[in-house]
């Protein structure tokens, strides 16, 4: 789980205000949410907390909301490390439910990934909401492929690891010992040339079924039009009925 993630009401709840409260800055743009629901719920996190807790003291120390307004556009609030610059376009996650749907899977396929450690949400609600960036539908199709290649989800996990240890070394190089570091890229390049490999057994065997079943299909079409005509026998002057499937 990379990030914590608040709702309205559990923001409200840390901030100690109530909802009109909130709406109201949100409505002024002196706070705003990290992004949104695939229902549109505005999802928060922990900078939103700093900022509330700003603009409270802001307020108790006779600041209005237009004073506040001005404060930020000059000065702005006091940063923290996950602020993300006004201008941003926010980021929209999906629920379990929605992320299901769009990857063809069940929501209980979702959760049973994610308890296996193949998959993991990019936050989590303190009410136990999962939410996902919509980069999420690509990996679920990811591991889709790799079951119908014939890796298990144990396989699967595993390939996961190494992805994710790969990242992180991209991100910190010096995250991990050169020797550990080697021995692990050695396992992934050893893991893509396997792919390569069942890649290629499959586009051989999806060529060999492609000829068989062009082949097929026009013999039942043939077949099925002799047996058409002994069933119902054009009558004199009709046309014969088309093949459409030669």
């Amino acid at each position: 789980m990379k990030n914590a993630v608040f709702e309205r009401h559990e923001l409200c709840r840390r901030l100690g205000i109530e909802g009109k409260t909130l709406d109201e800055w949100l409505q002024c743009k002196i706070i705003g949410p990290f992004g949104f629901s695939d229902d549109h719920t505005p999802l928060f996190t922990e900078s939103a907390v700093v900022d509330g807790e700003h603009i409270k003291r802001l307020r108790e120390l006779g600041y209005d909301i237009k004073e506040i307004q001005k404060i930020i556009r000059k000065i702005g609030l006091p940063r923290v490390g996950d602020r993300k610059n006004a201008s941003e376009k926010k980021q929209k996650f999906l629920t379990v439910g929605a992320l299901a749907e769009k990857a063809g899977v069940s929501p209980r396929t979702i959760k049973h990934w994610e308890d296996m450690g193949i998959i993991e949400p990019n936050m989590r609600s303190e009410g136990g909401f999962r939410y996902y960036g919509d980069i999420y539908i690509y990996l679920c199709n990811l591991i889709k492929d790799l079951q119908l290649f014939g890796y298990s989800l144990v396989d699967i996990k595993m390939i996961s690891d190494l992805f994710r240890y790969y990242l992180a070394i991209q991100q910190n190089p010096d995250s991990s010992p050169a020797v550990e570091k080697e021995a692990r890229l050695e396992t992934m390049l050893q893991e893509i040339d396997r792919l390569f490999k069942k890649i290629a057994l499959l586009k051989a065997g999806i060529g060999r079924w492609e000829d068989l079943l062009k082949r097929k299909r026009k013999e039942v079409a043939a077949a099925r039009l002799e047996t058409q005509k002994k069933v119902n026998p054009p009558k004199k002057g009709e046309p014969l009925a088309k093949n459409n499937f030669a």
